[in-house]
């Protein structure tokens, strides 16, 4: 790295004259993108004006509960099982219609479960013991329809699977279960979880319940909707490309990415658990930070004991570093100009970040990671060596689409297809970067982040471009998804954090980064921050 610095030291030197022509240039080409940006939403503004819905008001308070808040109150009978499994599904009844964020349900299951849970307790037929080792009894939870749960829909976002139903629980499930949680639901994906916006063509499209005009992202887009408008207590997401944060960000939960390798894949989609080297990982969703510590501890099971999650963390004794962008706006280098530029107001609620934390005197730095440009292609390069080949996942594993004959067929209205579906064989026939160009760069970005933050350091950085933008817009700004995508190709934990909302009344937050097992510093600041800005902020006004 050195020597590059020292590279780029001599081109300055000696082509000095040069510089004030290259950022002309630079200056020019983000300006373009800008405009380009802002032609794309002009246009989708006046597509969907008038158009716009928000989530119903809750009625019932005890949706506004932390899981751990219910499953503690359900134990000590304060509140049964019964009654909080009865609000939820009330409330889902009244949101979907609006959301459509759950594909499939198993209330009258759930509902026997939790009348069994309550005559338990009532019974004292539960030691302390196992009371200490339930946390989430009779607290009921939902997840995607990728996700296994036996009895209910495991479509995949795909119309081939539509009437495929899951025959076990997911590894996931199986630990929330063994936690006490009672599945309550599953919810919707883009086609085999890989779009950021979440829409198939088997159950449609799903919209955020601050404004249905706007995405929810992708592909935990449906957890994401139904848990921010009090829907579920519990969501568990998946995240390969920023599956987890892009969903949590635009409808302004938390989420935590845990350190790659942590979490069980089997049941998640088709995959078996015996994957190598998945950038895939699995992560609590909640509108409460307390939340996010003990669903995590029980998702990552007998593997907790890589982390520590029981250290004290004063967040004021942490360093911070913070990027503002990747778009080329951050020096004379340039980053990827295939991104847009972060939103004034998302800069605007990362710097209040900084300034709190300043304030506090922490120590604080801006820093500019040259490798961060080429986040893109290196996630890309990591795709390739997945399991899963998109075109096969399409066809559910029964030969492959042909992205020549099915074109035709989607121009015609006859595919099963979306048009994010069409978009993925298009990207999946450009030949991936070079491996050992890939496999370097990774190393040196992971490295260069890992000696930066320490034992002790965190990263800020943004979780993409704009606010919940508007729906399908992203079939115009494919690429933008590259600031959640680069931590997968690094697998380190990011926690996804909201800063309340903008003047258009959608959600702002930032990513919260660490090194890897360091999972427990970016908890803390997703605390801290929470108590600092408020955290979730409902989509509606409470009655």
């Amino acid at each position: 790295m050195c020597k590059m610095q020292e590279n780029h030291a001599e081109w300055s030197d000696e082509y000095w004259w040069l510089k004030p022509i290259r950022s002309f240039l630079l200056y020019l080409v983000i300006g373009f993108h800008a405009i380009i940006d802002l032609i794309i939403d002009m246009c989708f503004a006046w597509y969907f004006k008038g158009s716009k819905r928000v989530a119903p008001p809750v009625k019932n308070k005890l949706l506004f509960y932390s899981a751990i808040e219910l499953g503690n109150e359900i134990k000590n009978r304060s509140l049964t099982s019964v009654e909080v499994v009865q609000a939820y599904i009330d409330r889902i009844k009244e949101i979907n219609p609006v959301l459509n964020c759950v594909v499939d349900d198993r209330f009258h299951a759930a509902l026997e479960e939790a009348k069994k849970i309550d005559e338990s307790i009532a019974n004292g037929e539960y030691s302390q013991e196992e009371l200490n080792e339930k946390p989430f009894l009779g607290v009921p939870f939902s997840s995607k329809v990728s996700t296994m749960v036996k009895g209910l829909r495991h479509t995949i976002g795909l119309v081939s699977r539509r009437n495929i139903i899951a025959d076990e629980n997911a590894d996931v499930v199986k630990a929330m279960r063994a936690a006490g949680g009672i599945p309550l639901a599953v919810t919707n994906v883009p086609e085999v979880g890989m779009w950021y916006e979440t829409w198939c063509t088997v159950h449609g499209q799903t919209y955020n319940p601050y404004d249905t005009t706007r995405t929810t992202g992708g592909s935990s887009g449906g957890e994401a909707a139904l848990v921010a408008a009090c829907g579920s207590p519990i969501g568990i997401g998946t995240d390969i490309g920023g599956s987890l944060r892009m969903p949590a960000f635009f409808c302004g939960i938390f989420t935590h990415k845990p350190t790659t390798g942590l979490v069980s894949l089997k049941g998640l989609n088709k995959r078996t658990g015996n994957e190598i080297n998945s950038m895939t990982t699995a992560g609590p969703m909640s509108t409460h930070s307390k939340d996010l510590i003990p669903i995590l501890r029980v998702l990552v099971g007998d593997k907790v004991k890589l982390l520590n999650l029981d250290a004290e963390v004063d967040p004021m004794k942490l360093r911070y570093h913070y990027m503002l962008d990747d778009s080329g706006t951050a020096d004379g280098l340039g980053g990827d100009f295939k991104l847009s530029v972060v939103d004034g107001q998302l800069r605007a609620s990362m710097m209040k970040v900084v300034s709190y934390f300043k304030e506090r005197n922490a120590p604080v730095s801006e820093v500019w990671l040259t490798e961060m440009k080429h986040g893109l292609r290196i996630w890309r390069y990591w795709m390739t060596q997945e399991p899963e080949k998109f075109p096969v996942e399409l066809a559910n594993g029964e030969g492959q689409v042909n992205l020549w004959t099915e074109l035709p067929k989607k121009l015609m209205g006859m595919s099963d297809f979306t048009l994010p579906a069409m978009y993925g064989l298009v990207n999946y026939k450009i030949p991936p970067p070079n491996e050992k160009w890939a496999r370097e760069t990774t190393n040196a970005l992971l490295d260069k982040i890992v000696n930066l933050l320490g034992e002790d350091g965190v990263l800020l950085y943004p979780s993409h471009p704009f606010a919940a933008f508007y729906r399908c817009s992203s079939l115009f700004r494919p690429y933008n998804f590259s600031y959640t995508a680069v931590f997968n190709a690094l697998k380190l934990p990011v926690c996804q954090v909201p800063l309340g909302l903008n003047r258009e009344g959608l959600p702002v937050g930032i990513q919260v980064v660490a090194a890897p097992y360091k999972d427990h510093l970016c908890l803390a600041v997703a605390k801290e921050l929470e108590k600092a800005f408020g955290g979730w902020v409902p989509p509606f006004q409470s009655t």
